[in-house]
């Protein structure tokens, strides 16, 4: 019953569907239809072959180049249309003109003319693709986070989108027939207005009926101005990096290369040997026979090929049938060696359902397993980035078709085929057919050796789905309800305005943007010398997480580690061997902040309160801790803390007991904040989207607010830091660099105001990866095996300049 649900609530209706199938039918369209009109080129107008493979691969290689780039805009775009809708529109406009501009060539213009003016105008044109394809594909990775539902939205998109492949072939027969048009370039100048404005407005479909969220108050995503562009191109090249670092998604990026590619470098070969093998070179004699191989293969991809892959993904894993339907393909290729048959034409036919499950399958298939790898991607980095996996993909794709045209004149140039002439040599015919099935032959065989052991199975997708929905419903530490300091216009104000507009605030005379990163460094750990009040203490190591057992023996060697360096310790819980670390501290002569961990757990919040109480009878708290986020992660009620709070006061003669939280947690609970001898608040100016350049700030002024709501009350700040890697919240950057200037700024503003800041954190902490991505596992100062992560090398005996 349950399972059923989940499924009709993944269900994606079936008009959205054709939406976004008729969008990829635009999609196909223009690439179709250039491969027939391409052919004018040598064949009609005269460009020698290298102009033929210079005006493929130029324009592709650049549209390769701003795919990544137009991936990133499209992945952090905040408007009320969503992130993709307005770009899908805008480059279907673009391509659509530029399509029917770029094929106006007349012969009396001249080869040199033509050559150039269109190329400038396939530029144009794939700069439009560029901008309408990548957020457009990004669209139907979003439509469903389904395994199945994702293959049933790609095997109707491709079902329509074939349409263009059956439809384009008969172009030919258009462009050569006398009685239509008087020459071929005559046909394509005129056919380039019907298609071009079909297809404009078949791809502004998708944007016009998709259905997408709001994203105008997204925090999440990266800043899209020319000021942060140079950081924003850095992230580009990094996410680029990261994403092929994923080892499924590699997978798929290189075996779609090789098919797809292998199979494009010797497609435009098929009008050739239909015209100069079976019919001597003879045109007129050749009539719809070229037609009907593209014709009837598309048909065959389109009511054989892709029904089949659909049932069969569901039956067998997608990996799978992708190999079984390339081994049909390779048997496909080799029969098409042997049934192009001159005098008997009909005979290649009966290669076509075989030769169509190589290209057929492909993108039904890989689309689909490409939105797993998003999911995939989400769980480990925190972030949704369909359009830079989306771009890197099709980046390949395209790259690699720049490639495949370029190769095309080459082979024809190697085994010395001259289009346009009347006849051809023996030997130039045999060789383009030797390369059109050897060369798809192997390249589809290195895809199948690539993709043998892909192993981002169904079994292994819904388990990832599973954790980001759970992952989803628990809201990252910290992260506030409130907004802080919201007239400060960082972009505008340097930090020397800064300081003087608003006087009240704290801050270094170091101004950060002149520090070289060598000075900053010694900055820091001069600062770092200086030492901390306090540090949030984790003993996990290796994959340990809450409810596993830790021992006396790590506890020993961690807090050795950070003895030097702090004068108090946090300790979080006082069950699973957690209970032992505040006489360990009380040993080497750190004073404790120590929690019970109070959950929704009513007989563990029994055995928690219990040990907290032993714990301070016999004197190993200085201060005790109620809770920790309890209210934040909604698991009990205000009424049901304070209890538990009187519990442990009644237990107790001097020690202070308190509750920790998010700052604002106590800006609305007047009772609460009563019941607390002292305020423990959490403070995260980056789960806020605090800029660094303001963090500081921001951390001072999260303090006075909780200042003026603590009734007298003495205020702990129980958690700040900054992560050294992970997603984007609004302007807040996580980074080592970020994380060293926060440290210095917030540390010293403490020291110089006797705040008590326990830092965030000790040690990196591999277990919140699943509910807070990469920032949630790099709050440490030390990486998780005890390494500390920030240089020493600057070490002085001077103290930072605490004048402010």
């Amino acid at each position: 019953m349950g399972s059923n649900t989940n499924v009709s609530q993944n269900k994606v209706p079936f008009g959205q569907k054709v939406a976004f199938g008729l969008g990829m039918l635009a999609n196909q369209m223009f690439p179709a239809a250039l491969g027939i009109f391409m052919v004018v080129l040598v064949e009609n107008l005269g460009m020698p072959t290298w102009m033929w493979g210079i005006t493929f691969f130029l324009p592709r290689i650049l549209d390769a180049f701003i795919d990544p780039i137009m991936g990133f805009i499209s992945d952090n775009t905040r408007s009320k249309w969503g992130r993709r809708r307005q770009y899908v529109f805008i480059g279907a406009i673009i391509m659509g003109i530029s399509f029917v501009v770029m094929w106006q060539l007349y012969r009396e213009s001249g080869i040199d003319y033509n050559f150039y003016y269109f190329l400038i105008w396939s530029i144009v044109f794939y700069l439009g693709l560029s901008i309408f394809s990548v957020p457009f594909v990004a669209m139907g990775y979003e439509m469903s986070d389904d395994f199945h539902e994702r293959t049933s939205i790609m095997a109707i998109s491709q079902w329509i989108g074939q349409w263009a492949w059956v439809i384009a072939p008969w172009f030919w027969v258009v462009m050569y027939d006398p009685s239509w048009f008087p020459n071929a370039d005559t046909a394509t100048r005129t056919l380039a207005v019907w298609v071009g404005i079909s297809c404009m407005i078949l791809a502004m479909i998708p944007a016009i009926f998709l259905k997408s969220k709001s994203t105008k108050d997204e925090e999440s995503f990266s800043p899209l101005t020319f000021r942060t562009m140079g950081g924003s191109l850095k992230e580009i090249f990094l996410s680029f990096v990261e994403a092929f670092k994923n080892s499924p998604f590699r997978k798929l990026c290189i075996a779609t290369f090789f098919i797809f590619n292998a199979f494009n470098t010797v497609a435009g070969f098929t009008f050739f040997i239909v015209v100069y093998y079976l019919f001597n070179g003879s045109s007129s004699d050749a009539g719809i026979w070229p037609t009907l191989f593209g014709c009837l293969g598309a048909l065959s991809t389109t009511f054989v090929v892709i029904p089949i892959v659909s049932w069969m993904s569901k039956k067998m894993e997608k990996k799978k049938t992708f190999l079984i339907c390339q081994g049909i393909s390779i048997f496909g290729y080799i029969l098409l060696w042997f049934l192009f048959i001159p005098g008997k034409p009909y005979m290649f036919i009966f290669a076509l359902p075989f030769f169509s499950f190589g290209i057929g399958s492909l993108f039904t298939l890989m689309m689909s397993m490409t939105a797993d790898v998003c999911d995939m991607d989400e769980l480990t980095s925190g972030k949704r980035r369909e359009g830079i996996f989306g771009a890197i993909y099709w980046w390949m794709v395209k790259f690699g078709f720049a490639i495949a045209g370029l190769l095309t004149g080459i082979i024809m140039s190697f085994v010395d085929f001259h289009p346009g002439a009347a006849t051809q040599t023996e030997g130039a015919v045999n060789g383009l057919r030797l390369f059109f099935s050897g060369i798809p032959i192997l390249g589809t065989l290195i895809a199948m050796w690539v993709m043998r052991n892909y192993d981002l199975t169904e079994e292994k997708a819904r388990e990832i789905s599973k954790e980001l929905e759970t992952r989803k419903a628990i809201k990252p530490s910290g992260y506030a309800k409130l907004k802080l300091l919201s007239e400060i216009n960082i972009d505008v104000l340097s930090e020397k305005k800064l300081k003087e507009k608003y006087p009240n605030f704290f801050t270094t005379k170091v101004d950060f943007s002149d520090l070289s990163k060598e000075d900053l460094d010694a900055e820091f750990t001069a600062a770092f010398k200086n030492g901390m009040h306090g540090i949030c203490f984790s003993a996990f190591v290796n994959e340990q997480k809450p409810g596993d057992a830790i021992s006396e023996d790590q506890i020993r060697k961690r807090l050795e580690i950070l003895k030097p360096h702090t004068k108090w310790i946090r300790v979080f819980s006082c069950t699973n061997g957690h209970e032992k670390i505040p006489k360990i501290a009380k040993e080497i002569g750190l004073k404790t902040i120590v929690g019970a961990w109070i959950s929704n757990d009513i007989k563990e919040n029994e055995i928690e309160i219990k040990n907290l109480i032993e714990l301070i009878q016999n004197d190993f708290v200085d201060i005790a801790a109620v809770g920790n986020e309890v209210l934040y992660r909604e698991e009990l009620d205000e009424q049901a803390i304070i209890n538990y709070i009187d519990q442990v006061k009644k237990a107790t003669k001097n020690t202070p007991v308190g509750y920790v939280d998010a700052y604002f947690e106590f800006l609305n609970r007047p009772k609460l904040t009563a019941a607390c001898d002292v305020i423990l608040a959490n403070c995260y100016p980056f789960w806020e989207g605090a800029d660094i350049r303001i963090a500081g700030f921001y951390l001072q002024e999260i303090y006075r607010k909780t200042l003026e709501a603590a009734q007298g009350k003495k205020v702990i700040i129980a958690e700040s830091g900054w992560p050294s890697q992970g997603e984007v919240i609004g302007g807040a950057v996580a980074s080592k660099e970020n994380v060293i200037k926060y440290y210095i700024k917030t540390q010293l503003w403490a020291q110089k105001e006797n705040i008590d800041l326990f830092y965030f954190s000790s040690f990196d902490e591999s277990w919140k990866m699943q509910s807070e991505g990469k920032a949630g596992i790099s709050w440490g100062l030390w990486d998780d095996k005890g390494n500390f992560k920030y240089k020493k090398t600057h070490y002085q005996e001077q103290k930072v300049d605490e004048t402010y």
